[in-house]
């Protein structure tokens, strides 16, 4: 956490559904204005995390504070947070200005209403929607719908829950983007989760990432992405190449059990069983006189501004490495032998997981 106010703290949050435990003793903390996106695999428990910081979901037991007050035994309508739904639960028989002024009920008066509506239509880029319905919007504006209507009562926190997922490739990449200026337009402190990795990586500020109900590691996108805490986070985060290897001296690893290979191992002591973890833009192949790893190419898929390579090592015909490259280079064939160059200072070392 830099020196701004925190926003949300979680401390201790557990939730248990009989003998199952969907999240576990959670500690999290957000600052204020910040974007934080939860994501890990299906069933990690960040979805029922977001729904306890609502309300909607009852802790087994934690705290929630947000701004500093104790929410944990609050009822929704009373912790200050805004919440916009996968589904965007908009009422279909309310046109767009009764469904954002929904929550403003009792809050305040008619000209009151009207007002803060047309001044976030104006916010999300819809001005002049009033009168439609949501069946005559575009998926992209019912959720500029959705989000005007959780920023309507001005909450402390708004939470979202994978609002771009049900939304075209082309679409959701452009709706990331204004999410993302919206956000810090406004300056309101957004949790989102999210099971798209790319989607966390481009709009949060922070990254919390969750396993079996825990959250195995916090940190701004480029620490996640280029210092993960294990070899979960490493493989969950983008595209990486996890190789097993031991440890055999101060600058030596033998990969596979057979493979050496010069590397700075980082304070882990010879005979350690680590997890080299590299990511395929940091692979490359040798150049000049350069020695790499022998391996021969299997395919080269096209993915637009980058090739991907999938190569056998000689050493662990079994295995793969990964390499991108940019499209149109020169790259090996396919069943070429070519040596394949571990660049040391990309190279990071994990301690290796237990096996399952």
């Amino acid at each position: 956490m830099s020196g701004r106010r925190s926003a949300l703290q979680v401390r201790g949050l557990s939730k248990r559904f009989g003998a199952a435990v969907a999240v576990d003793a959670v500690d999290l903390e957000v600052e204020a204005g910040g974007f934080t996106c939860l994501i890990g695999p299906s069933g990690c428990g960040k979805t029922t995390l977001l729904r306890m910081l609502a309300g909607l979901e009852v802790q087994t037991s934690g705290v929630i504070e947000i701004e500093g007050r104790d929410v944990s035994a609050c009822a929704p309508a009373a912790r200050g947070v805004g919440m916009v739904f996968q589904s965007y639960a908009l009422f279909p028989n309310l046109n767009v200005a009764e469904n954002i002024a929904f929550g403003m009920r009792g809050r305040a008066g008619a000209a009151e209403r009207r007002a803060r509506v047309e001044a976030l239509l104006a916010t999300v880029g819809l001005p002049g929607y009033e009168k439609r319905l949501p069946r005559q919007l575009s998926g992209g504006q019912q959720q500029r719908v959705a989000i005007a209507r959780a920023l309507a009562t001005d909450p402390k926190i708004l939470l979202l829950d994978e609002p771009l997922s049900a939304l075209d490739p082309l679409i959701r990449e452009q709706l990331r983007g204004e999410l993302k200026a919206l956000q810090r337009r406004l300056g309101v402190t957004t949790v989102m989760v999210t099971h798209d990795q790319a989607e966390a990586l481009a709009v949060g500020d922070r990254i919390a990432v969750m396993r079996a109900g825990r959250i195995v590691q916090t940190g701004a996108p480029e620490e996640i992405y280029d210092r993960p805490a294990d070899p979960f986070v490493a493989g969950f985060v983008g595209a990486a190449n996890l190789i097993e290897a031991e440890v055999e001296g101060p600058a030596a690893l033998r990969l596979w059990g057979v493979q050496p290979i010069g590397a700075d191992v980082n304070g882990h002591a010879p005979g350690a069983r680590v997890t080299a973890v590299i990511r395929p833009e940091a692979v490359r192949f040798a150049v000049g006189g350069e020695v790499g790893l022998p391996a021969t190419v299997l395919s080269r898929v096209f993915a637009g501004p980058v090739v991907r390579i999938e190569a056998a090592p000689a050493a662990a015909p079994e295995k793969r490495l990964i390499a991108e490259a940019a499209a149109g280079a020169a790259l090996p064939a396919i069943g070429a032998v070519v040596d394949v160059v571990l660049p040391r200072e990309r190279l990071r070392l994990l301690r290796a997981e237990p096996a399952a």
